[in-house]
């Protein structure tokens, strides 16, 4: 009888998880041992948040094959050394949806009604009824930065305590919100109308200290805000001048930046505070438990591992071919959508050549994984990306040709009415971009990349060399081209370090239209 593949259970999980693992697998529950010294007998292991699965750690893990974090993050796996090993990293995103919105819900509900502030007085021996009474939530409306999966769940929920509902996320179709009865608006529209404002966004460079005091002014006075996504998404000294001021009549939060937190938030008197307690509930903690141990289960069996963070499965023939494009998918749907600037109705994938004779569903999920990193509230991976786009009502269409007139092989993302298209050169499969807006052009993709569109007239290449040079940006790569009548042209500009936010302002000057893709203006 063939040896049953060992996993090592090293902290607490659901006893409904250890179960479905002993039926199948030799399990062991050890939260004590020296890990590096046991880690090596391991073909898989499942870990919450105090475990560091290290490079180190994963390379004594000589048999793991699988790492199972139950849990929404995966911060604490070095997911690059695990992926170079060929190990599957695999987490259960899924597990705090319904937790984290009701937490939400009931941040906003103690906020209106000065719950704890209430009780802290009563538990002192004050009988204060006229100083908490606080503010009815029916009628009011809710904003919703972040439409995603909890800010959908949020808004269903005071859509049931008769709130107004106004939402802003860029990713989610016009028909999403329109079968969940909310509102679209622009995140100003969303800061001027709301009465309690709630925050569900991704932490990147374009929403850090997105609250702050110029988003504060442009909000009612007397709104409320609540905050259970991430700590730094509020500039911490804006929002505890306006709950000085007024401004912002009280605010309810459950994340922080830095995190264990003990500044001069906890100190306001029209604040309600939790410390990160949005998923710690018990069926959260349960429900990822038995999530995780079904994917290093699959893992095991080889079978789909619904959750991976890294490695799709795919069939080794076919991965010897795909993979090499892989990279270059995810750039180009990153890419599409950079210059789509949000709302896509529709991504189209089209691809050519000798890819078509393949199941190009990796292909496609890659496009999606680039296209919506970093623009969601939540992590994306190969296998959630096509969920993603499902629930903000975006349409996913592949197209096949065998044939393609220049390229062996050739893929194209259309995002909306922008489409790009790359093929892959030489031996290091260097990704080449061959095509964008209308323009043949080739050039190799980099970032951050400058795309300018203008009409052909003599001397745009040297003002445009003028710009970067002043401001001594170095031209990496350039590429022009132009349409066959000569009137109009495209040029595709790499440069080495970021895009300096002074000469995106002398270009948009200069040129009707200017792309600037892959990171934020320095």
């Amino acid at each position: 009888m063939a040896e049953l593949p060992k996993v090592l259970v090293r902290e607490e999980i659901a006893e409904a998880g250890i179960d479905l693992l002993r039926s199948k697998f030799d399990v062991d529950v050890d939260q004590d041992s020296d890990l590096a010294s046991i880690i090596g007998n391991y073909e898989a292991i499942v870990i919450r948040s105090a475990t560091k699965m290290t490079a180190d750690l994963i390379e004594a893990g000589t048999r793991l094959k699988v790492i199972g974090r139950a849990g929404v993050g995966v911060d604490n796996v070095d997911v690059p050394a695990a992926t170079k090993r060929g190990i599957v990293v695999a987490n259960a995103p899924e597990s705090n949806i319904v937790s984290a919105a009701e937490h939400t819900v009931g941040l906003l509900l103690a906020l209106a009604r000065n719950i704890p502030q209430a009780h802290a007085a009563l538990v002192e021996g004050r009988w204060e009824r006229s100083k908490w009474g606080g503010v009815e939530v029916a009628e009011k409306t809710l904003g919703v930065l972040g439409f995603g999966r909890i800010g959908q769940q949020v808004a269903r929920r005071a859509l049931g305590l008769q709130m107004r509902v106004i939402a802003y996320d860029p990713f989610v179709s016009a028909e999403r919100f329109k079968d969940l009865g909310v509102e679209s608006g622009t995140v100003d529209e969303v800061l001027a109308r709301s009465d309690f404002l709630t925050l569900h966004l991704p932490a990147n460079d374009e929403t850090r200290r997105m609250i702050n005091a110029e988003a504060i002014a442009k909000m009612r006075d007397g709104v409320r805000l609540v905050n259970a996504a991430r700590g730094d998404l509020i500039d911490d000294d804006a929002l505890i001048a306006a709950l000085e001021s007024g401004k912002v009549a009280g605010a309810a939060i459950d994340v922080f930046s830095p995190e264990p937190y003990s500044g001069p938030l906890l100190q306001a008197k029209n604040i309600v505070v939790t410390p990160h307690l949005a998923a710690s509930t018990d069926e959260a903690q349960d429900r990822a438990g038995v999530i995780v141990a079904e994917q290093v289960a699959a893992a095991l069996e080889g079978g789909l591992v619904s959750n991976a963070v890294n490695i799709p499965t795919v069939g080794a023939d076919d991965l010897k071919v795909l993979g090499a494009f892989v990279p270059l998918a995810a750039s180009l749907g990153r890419l599409a959508l950079d210059l789509a600037g949000g709302e896509p109705h529709k991504i189209e994938l089209e691809y050519y050549g000798e890819l078509a004779n393949y199941d190009t569903r990796l292909l496609t999920v890659a496009a999606l994984n680039g296209a919506f990193a970093g623009r969601t509230d939540q992590p994306v991976n190969y296998v959630n990306a096509p969920v993603i786009a499902a629930e903000r009502g975006i349409e996913v269409v592949e197209n096949k040709r065998s044939t393609s007139r220049d390229f062996t092989n050739l893929i194209a993302v259309a995002a909306g009415d922008m489409r790009v298209a790359g093929t892959t050169i030489g031996r290091e499969n260097r990704q080449w971009l061959v095509s964008a807006l209308g323009f043949e052009v080739e050039i190799e993709l980099a970032e951050p990349m400058v795309l300018l569109r203008y009409d052909d007239v003599p001397g745009v290449v040297g003002k445009v060399g003028t710009i970067f040079g002043d401001a001594e940006v170095n031209i990496a790569n350039m590429a022009v081209s132009r349409t066959n009548d000569g009137t109009k042209a495209l040029m595709a500009i790499t440069i080495d370090g970021s895009v300096p936010a002074s000469v995106v302002e002398r270009l948009a000057t200069s040129f009707d239209e200017v792309w600037v893709t892959g990171t934020n203006p320095a």
